[in-house]
């Protein structure tokens, strides 16, 4: 099926050498991948282009994402997954090498800060760092508020408000940043999506360029303008959160659409 194409886009599938692309709802859908998904994958690797999977969760590492993945089917090297979690801790390095962090979330964002040269300490941080987890407790969020009170600086790795689980819905990363704001009066800086900084840290992973950069994502609140903000070819595939009859009430529109990657591929195939 080929992509309906705005008139007003200048690049195609045709001018891009390297991929950046969403994960839950592009590639994988409840743990199992999506048709066409592997497929899309291994067309990559075969010819040899660059390219990054983005995720806005920061619970998993790059290792702990690959082995969830190749479970459900897809082969994606450990250095082709970009999470919040990094560029979170690609940010902070570069604006304070060496800098000390009070921070929330789990092992994938722990790791990469401590990767990132940052010492862990609830003792006069330069920054407090929130992420995701399952586990937030009363007592680190309060203990977060008194830091921010006292001036640190406040990071999240990413705005999204509720996670899934099997019984339903989770507060996730917002909803906790929202009670600390609210508390503090402080606003936090996010890195991951729709912030352009979390695909600009991306490029800059791969040493690509926007113009020759596309995203593939489903949703449009998040995926497509963010890339569209950094530049990139935007690409929405509609197995995710954004249905086709959702796309006019936004006042941008991404580049090209497919039903799902399987076209997509199928047409870098052809």
């Amino acid at each position: 099926m080929t992509a309906k194409t705005p008139s007003w886009t200048e690049r195609s599938v045709a001018d891009i050498e390297t991929w950046l692309t969403d994960m839950d709802g592009v590639l994988v859908h409840e743990n199992q991948a999506i048709p066409g998904a592997a497929e899309l994958i291994d067309g990559w690797r075969s010819n040899g282009q660059r390219f990054l999977v983005l995720t806005n969760n920061s619970i998993y590492t790059p290792r702990d994402l690959r082995a969830r993945l190749l479970a459900s089917g897809l082969d994606v090297p450990e250095e082709s997954i970009w999470t919040s979690a990094l560029a979170t801790a690609e940010f902070l390095r570069r604006q304070r090498p060496g800098g000390r962090a009070y921070v929330i979330g789990e092992a994938g964002l722990t790791t990469a800060l401590h990767d990132a040269g940052f010492i862990m300490t609830d003792r006069e941080p330069d920054y407090v760092v929130l992420g995701e987890t399952r586990t937030y407790s009363f007592e680190a969020i309060t203990r977060a508020i008194r830091l921010i009170e006292d001036g640190a600086s406040f990071i999240c790795t990413n705005p999204d408000a509720t996670g899934p689980s099997k019984e339903g819905l989770l507060p996730a990363t917002g909803a906790v940043a929202a009670l600390i704001t609210a508390a503090t009066k402080r606003d936090p800086y996010i890195v991951g999506k729709p912030n352009p900084m979390m695909f600009r840290s991306a490029l800059n992973r791969i040493d690509a360029h926007s113009e020759t950069t596309a995203m593939i994502g489903d949703r449009m609140d998040t995926d497509i303008v963010a890339g569209m903000e950094a530049g990139l070819l935007t690409v929405l595939v509609h197995t995710g959160i954004t249905r086709e009859d959702e796309v006019a009430a936004f006042p941008f529109r991404p580049d090209l659409t497919y039903p799902s990657v399987a076209e997509l591929g199928a047409e870098l195939a052809g």
